[in-house]
C-alpha cells in the first residue's frame, strides 16, 4: 500500500491541508484534489472513488472532505484503517470542523499526518501516541530559550544603567531637556488628577504626568529653539547633499527616480502646523452589523463617541451645547468629570468644576459615549442581496445593493468570497469597479460614492460550478459624513469673559464589522 497524499478539502475542491508522501508536483496534487468533487456522486454509500490512475478514499466531515489518495494496487482495507486514524486526529487538533478551524491548525494537522503515515505507509500508532510524539519537548530548545532570555535581560539591564547615567548627567549639568522649560512655571503638585499647569487656567480635568510633560516639551523657549534649529539644519543639509549625489548617480544609470521629501521632515512640519481652529469636536459612530442572507438581522449595534480637542488652556473654559435625534434604543454615558445634571437637563457638556479647563494639546479627549440598539432592518445604510444559481458547469452569481436615502456612502467595498479558481471570475455586468484577489480568493466590488444618483446597483459574474454557500459571508465597508444619532454641537459657551472661541466639528460613520452571513 502506498498513500500518495492525505488532504482536507472543501466541498468545492479547495485544498485546505495536504501532505504528500511521494514526489509529486503542486500542479499534479491540485489537479487531483480539484477533480475529486466532480467524481463524488450524491446518494452513494461508497467511501472510495477510482480513476484510471489513483483511488480516492474519503470521509465527509461536516462541510469538508477528509481523503487519502492511493494507487490502485493498494489494499482497500488498510486504506480505510488509515482513513479512520486520520479522522480521529482531525478533531483533536482543529478547534472547529470548518475551513477557518482547519486553516488555523494546519501545521499541527500536518505534523500529526506525518506521525501517522511514513513514506506512504501507515504507522502502527494510536491517537494518544501521535499527540505524545507531537508534544515532545526538546532539551536543546529549552536551553536555547534560556540563553536568549538571559541575553534579553542583560540588554535591558544595560539599557536601564545607560538611562540612569544620562539622567544623572543632565541633572549635574543643570541643563533641561531639548527645547528647555525656561518660560514655564514649575508645577506645584504632581498628584494623579490635580496637576498644576503653567497656563492661566489652573488644573486640567483629565491630565496626567505624561500629558503634562508632553505639553511642556512641546513649548520650547526661543533661545534654545534657534540654537537647535541651526544645528539640525546643518545636519539636514549634509544628508540632503549625500542623498542628492546618490539619486544623481542612479539617474545617470538610467533609473527613473520619483523625488519626494524626507518623511522625517514632513512629519516635523506637520507637527509644527497647529489646527486652524482653537476648538475641534469629533463625532464618530462605529457600526457592527450582521445580516442574514435570507432576511433579518442577527446583530445591529452602533457605538458613538464625542471627542474634544482644545489647543490651549485659555480656550478650555467652555461648555458645549449639543442636540441629537430622539432615537429608540439610544443611551448615553458621560465622562466622570462631566456634569451629569447639566447633560441630562439642558444637553450641555460641561465640567463638574467650572474652574478647571478641558485639557489642551494635540490629543483628543473623549467626553461622551453612546450606544444604539434594537434597530430593525429598515435602518440599514446598505442592504446587499446575493443570488447564486448553478446552471450546468457554471454558477451565475447576481449581487445587488440598495442604499438608504439618509446616508451618502463613501469608499464602498463589497467583498465576496469565491471558491478556489484557476483564473479570475467572468464579470458580465457591474455598477462600479471590481478587483480579484487570487491569493485570498475574494472579489472586491468597489463604488467610490453612493448618493442620490445611484442608490441601487448590481453585479453579475460567473465561476465554475460551486456550492452557493461558498459566496458567504459577504463583508461590506464604507464611511459616511452623517450619523444615526445626528448628534452635533450647536454652540460653544464660554465660562469666562470674552467671546466664545471659534470651533469646527466633523461627523463620521464607519463600519467595524458589517457582514451578510
Amino acid at each position: 500500500m502506498v498513500v500518495l497524499a492525505a488532504s482536507i478539502i472543501s466541498k468545492s475542491g479547495k485544498a485546505l491541508v495536504s501532505r504528500q508522501f511521494v514526489d509529486m508536483s503542486r500542479i499534479r496534487i491540485e489537479g487531483l484534489l480539484a477533480a475529486f468533487p466532480k467524481l463524488v456522486g450524491s446518494g452513494k454509500q461508497h467511501t472510495y472513488v477510482e480513476t484510471e490512475n489513483v483511488r480516492y478514499v474519503y470521509q465527509p466531515i461536516e462541510a469538508l472532505y477528509l481523503l487519502i489518495i492511493t494507487n490502485k494496487q493498494s489494499n482497500i482495507l488498510e486504506d480505510l484503517d488509515t482513513l479512520r486514524l486520520l479522522s480521529k486526529l482531525v478533531p483533536e487538533y482543529a478547534p472547529s470542523l470548518d475551513e477557518e478551524g482547519v486553516c488555523k491548525a494546519a501545521f499541527e494537522l500536518l505534523f500529526a499526518f506525518i506521525e501517522a503515515i511514513s513514506l506512504g505507509n501507515k504507522e502502527n500508532v494510536t491517537v494518544a501516541q501521535v499527540r505524545e510524539y507531537c508534544e515532545m519537548s526538546s532539551h536543546e530548545e529549552r536551553l536555547h530559550k534560556l540563553v536568549m532570555q538571559s541575553k534579553i535581560n542583560e540588554t535591558k539591564d544595560v539599557m536601564r544603567r545607560k538611562v540612569t547615567e544620562i539622567e544623572k548627567s543632565k541633572t549635574d549639568r543643570g541643563k533641561p531637556d531639548k527645547g528647555g522649560f525656561g518660560p514655564l512655571r514649575t508645577p506645584n503638585s504632581f498628584n494623579d488628577m490635580n496637576i498644576r499647569g503653567g497656563g492661566p487656567g489652573g488644573d486640567a480635568i483629565f491630565g496626567d504626568m505624561d500629558s503634562f510633560m508632553h505639553k511642556a516639551k512641546g513649548r520650547p523657549s526661543p533661545a534654545p529653539t534657534s540654537a537647535s534649529t541651526k544645528v539640525s539644519g546643518g545636519m539636514k543639509l549634509s544628508k540632503a547633499q549625500k542623498t542628492n549625489q546618490f539619486l544623481e548617480s542612479l539617474k545617470a544609470e538610467g533609473e527613473v527616480i520619483l523625488e519626494d521629501t524626507q518623511p522625517s521632515a514632513v512629519q516635523s512640519r506637520l507637527s509644527s502646523i497647529p489646527p486652524s481652529d482653537p476648538v475641534t469636536v469629533t463625532i464618530e459612530e462605529k457600526l457592527n452589523v450582521t445580516v442574514k442572507r435570507d432576511g433579518g438581522i442577527s446583530n445591529f449595534d452602533i457605538q458613538g463617541t464625542l471627542a474634544l480637542q482644545v489647543l490651549n488652556d485659555t480656550n478650555g473654559f467652555i461648555q458645549l451645547q449639543i442636540e441629537n435625534q430622539d432615537l429608540h434604543g439610544l443611551s448615553f454615558k458621560t465622562h466622570p468629570n462631566i456634569s451629569k445634571e447639566l447633560f441630562n437637563t439642558q444637553q450641555i457638556v460641561g465640567a463638574k468644576d467650572p474652574n478647571r479647563p478641558f485639557p489642551s494639546g494635540q490629543n483628543e479627549t473623549p467626553l461622551v459615549k453612546w450606544r444604539i440598539q434594537e434597530l430593525n432592518e429598515s435602518y440599514l445604510p446598505l442592504a446587499v442581496n446575493c443570488w447564486p444559481s448553478v446552471s450546468g458547469n457554471e454558477t451565475y452569481v447576481n449581487i445587488e445593493y440598495e442604499a438608504s436615502k439618509i446616508f451618502d456612502l463613501h469608499n464602498v467595498v463589497i467583498s465576496i468570497p469565491l471558491p478556489a479558481l484557476r483564473e479570475a471570475p467572468g464579470v458580465r455586468q457591474i455598477d462600479g469597479e471590481w478587483k480579484y484577489d487570487s491569493r485570498n480568493s475574494v472579489l472586491d466590488w468597489s463604488i467610490i460614492l453612493i448618493d442620490q444618483s445611484n442608490r441601487s446597483g448590481s453585479l453579475e459574474f460567473t465561476v465554475p460550478a460551486a456550492d452557493p454557500s461558498m459566496f458567504f459571508p459577504i463583508s461590506v465597508g464604507f464611511s459616511a459624513s452623517n450619523t444615526f444619532s445626528d448628534l452635533k454641537v450647536t454652540a460653544i459657551r464660554p465660562l469666562r469673559e470674552g467671546s466664545p472661541p471659534k470651533f469646527s466639528q466633523r461627523n463620521l460613520l464607519v463600519t467595524v464589522n458589517y457582514q451578510v452571513v
